[in-house]
This record gives structure tokens, C-alpha cells and sequence, in this order.
């Protein structure tokens, strides 16, 4: 059963924006990309106000800050595929919605497999 999956990115490099848009285009062609976010505020504002999606795929460093502020500012529901450059953060992301941990530059496969991930905990396989 794979329903329609609503996601938001989170990345504020547009070159890592449209990789990562392109991937998950070709990975998974119904879902529906419904925001995208290049800001702490903005991603704050956006959630507070609207449903929150099923997935959020999000950078850790934002340029107006950690990504991680965004959860002490407002309860996040959607569960986190973290795409980042830094591995230093990987313990503090796991204290919150997170399904899984990209390193970038990161592999098409791997980003099927936190794909696979999220699709067994929602029952969507």
C-alpha cells in the first residue's frame, strides 16, 4: 500500500535543494513535495500554521541558525530524515523525530534505503 506522501525539505543551498528534490522525484514519483524551507523562521512560521507533513527531510545548518531550534520553537509531529554535512550532530538527532541520518554528498541508495526506512514505520511498504 503506498498512499500519496506529503513531504517538506529543508536546505538552504539551492544546489542541495534540487539534488535532493530530483532524488526523491525519481525515488518516489507520487509523493508530494508541499514547502520548502531555506530558514529556521520560515520552517517555524510554516508549521505553526499549517498541517505538518508526513516527512521532513532537513538540513542541520540552516543559515539563520540549527536546524534543532525549529523543535524548541514548535511541536514537530513529522518524522526527520536529516541530510547534513556534519556528523557531529547525529546523537543530538536522534533526540528528536529522526528516522535517519544522510551524510552529504550522499548516495542514491541511501537515500532509498531511509526511504524503505520510513515507509516500514508508517506501514506504507
Amino acid at each position: 500500500m503506498n498512499r500519496n506522501v506529503k513531504i517538506a525539505l529543508v536546505e538552504d543551498e539551492p544546489y542541495n535543494l534540487r539534488m535532493l528534490g530530483g532524488m526523491i522525484k525519481k525515488l518516489r514519483p507520487g509523493w508530494e513535495v508541499v514547502q520548502n524551507f531555506e530558514s529556521v523562521k520560515a520552517t517555524v512560521d510554516w508549521l505553526h500554521t499549517h498541517s505538518q507533513p508526513d516527512l521532513l527531510f532537513m538540513d542541520i545548518q540552516l543559515a539563520d541558525g540549527l536546524c534543532f531550534s525549529i523543535f524548541d520553537q514548535v511541536p514537530v509531529k513529522s518524522m526527520v530524515i536529516f541530510t547534513t554535512a556534519y556528523d557531529n550532530y547525529a546523537i543530538r538527532a536522534f533526540k528528536v523525530n529522526s528516522i535517519d541520518y544522510l551524510l552529504k554528498p550522499f548516495k542514491e541508495k541511501d537515500l532509498e534505503a531511509a526511504i524503505e526506512k520510513f515507509e516500514r514505520f508508517r506501514n506504507l511498504s
